[in-house]
């Protein structure tokens, strides 16, 4: 196993876990102080252009959760959504599947990509797990089902609405981040695949940039030309998109020799730079 894999594989791990050991202890402790802190952080110190009550906000999306079966029917945020009116800029928008760790470290770089986590809905639930009680008012804190099992889970539900608003303002050139290096990039079960890609517009994207990303050293599963990226082209072509597909994207190599510099090619572009300097 290539140290891509490893690392990948490993924090898909460490992910799982926690999002297991979260699911059995339920609801994310303290998760209003989180919440509201974190929106008014966000207000305060990210975007302070933004006019929202966060009070407010979590008035509504405690009533969303705690008042409603959270299993048996998807949950409604929209009277939440609706008090939280954002706009992001054109050409800023950076989708991803199967790459969160280098999608991240490629955002801090190229900074004026918008990434999900960066609007306020997504910066005030991330890594958060919340869901009701069947039979009493209130958050379920002693257990909650993996939300992964369910699209009726209260936390899917929210994701699914913030994936869905977030594709929807999407406009100008958007760059969609995919893993090469395993099977499926791009799936159509995914957020991405099952939400995200339909909601973009063609009147208002005028390029769909893919980047695939492979580990350096292999394996190197799929491309622009073969594999589900190849069925991603064809239902972009088929809804009148207009898109570039690249690998091997010149910050993202750089990035995974960050990450990962015992890599056998880091190191020889790094003897060579070394050289190089010598000269």
């Amino acid at each position: 196993m290539s140290s891509f894999q490893t690392s990948f594989f490993g924090f898909f791990i460490s992910q799982l876990c926690v999002g297991q050991l979260r699911a059995q202890l339920g609801t994310t402790p303290n998760i209003k102080h989180i919440v509201v802190g974190r929106c008014y952080n966000y207000i305060t110190l990210v975007n302070p252009s933004l006019r929202i009550d966060c009070e407010e906000i979590w008035r509504r999306f405690e009533e969303s959760v705690v008042f409603r079966s959270s299993f048996n029917a998807t949950v409604d945020y929209s009277q939440m959504f609706d008090a939280i009116p954002q706009t992001w800029p054109c050409n800023t928008c950076l989708f991803w599947s199967k790459t969160r760790n280098l999608m991240h470290s490629y955002a801090a770089v190229e900074r004026h990509f918008w990434t999900l986590e960066d609007t306020l809905v997504g910066f005030m639930f991330n890594d958060l797990v919340w869901c009701g009680q069947e039979k009493h008012s209130g958050f379920g804190f002693s257990s909650c089902p993996p939300w992964a099992a369910s699209t009726h889970h209260p936390v899917y539900s929210l994701w699914r609405h913030a994936s869905q608003n977030f594709a929807e303002m999407a406009c100008g050139n958007i760059t969609v981040l995919l893993n090469g290096s395993i099977s499926n990039a791009f799936n159509r079960e995914s957020m991405f695949g099952s939400v995200e890609l339909d909601g973009l517009d063609p009147c208002r994207v005028d390029y769909v940039n893919i980047k695939v990303v492979t580990n350096l050293e292999g394996p190197f599963t799929e491309s622009c030309s073969k594999g589900s990226i190849a069925d991603l082209i064809q239902v972009l072509r088929s809804r009148g998109f207009r898109w570039t597909c690249t690998h091997n994207d010149e910050t993202l190599m750089i990035l995974q020799c960050v990450q990962n510099p015992e890599q056998s090619s880091c190191q020889r572009c790094a003897s060579g730079f070394s050289h190089g300097r010598d000269l």
